[in-house]
């Protein structure tokens, strides 16, 4: 995801603080990665230097100063390009996972044992994500699905790959 871009649209409710768009950030996007504080203000400092946003005056409430950003039309117009274009769907077609499903057989060791080594991997973190969903709000849900889905996919290629793996030894032999 783009810091960069994340914030402007941020930006598009109203002038902020680099703190307070650290805050926004983390509450909205960074429920498993939240941005350091040295990544924002240099994010804004690049943003600035290339007219996506422009200082806003300083606030001043009780602390240090803090410099209030707000964006421009030019940052708008990058928001809305980046809103309007799809992002690229990952294909893993050269992934890990298969690399050492076919080292195994390669090497002689059983590759039913990689598959059920990552399977017991995926249903650990299912059953952490759905007791997760299950306490979060939308948005966590939201987030949730998505990883969820993921991994349901994973798990119907490691069943299919399961049951193809005497003909997958017998190709790669």
């Amino acid at each position: 995801m783009s810091i960069g871009l994340t914030l402007l649209g941020l930006l598009e409710g109203g002038p902020r603080h680099g703190y307070d768009l650290k805050r926004a950030y983390d509450d909205r996007f960074g429920h498993d990665r939240q941005v350091h504080y040295g990544q924002v203000y240099s994010t804004l400092a690049r943003l600035l230097k290339q007219g996506l946003v422009e200082a806003d005056g300083v606030e001043v409430d009780g602390g240090p100063e803090r410099k209030r950003y707000a964006i421009t039309e030019a940052g708008v117009a990058d928001v809305a390009g980046w809103l309007a274009t799809a992002e690229k769907p990952d294909a893993y077609l050269q992934n890990t996972l298969y690399t050492k499903v076919v080292l195994a057989l390669l090497s002689g060791r059983p590759a039913s044992e990689v598959l059920d080594v990552q399977r017991s991997a995926h249903l650990d973190a299912m059953r952490e994500l759905t007791r997760r969903k299950t306490r979060g709000d939308l948005v966590d849900q939201l987030i949730c699905d998505h990883a969820l889905f993921h991994l349901e996919a994973d798990l119907r290629w490691l069943e299919l790959t399961a049951a193809r793996l005497d003909q997958l030894a017998k190709e790669i032999a």
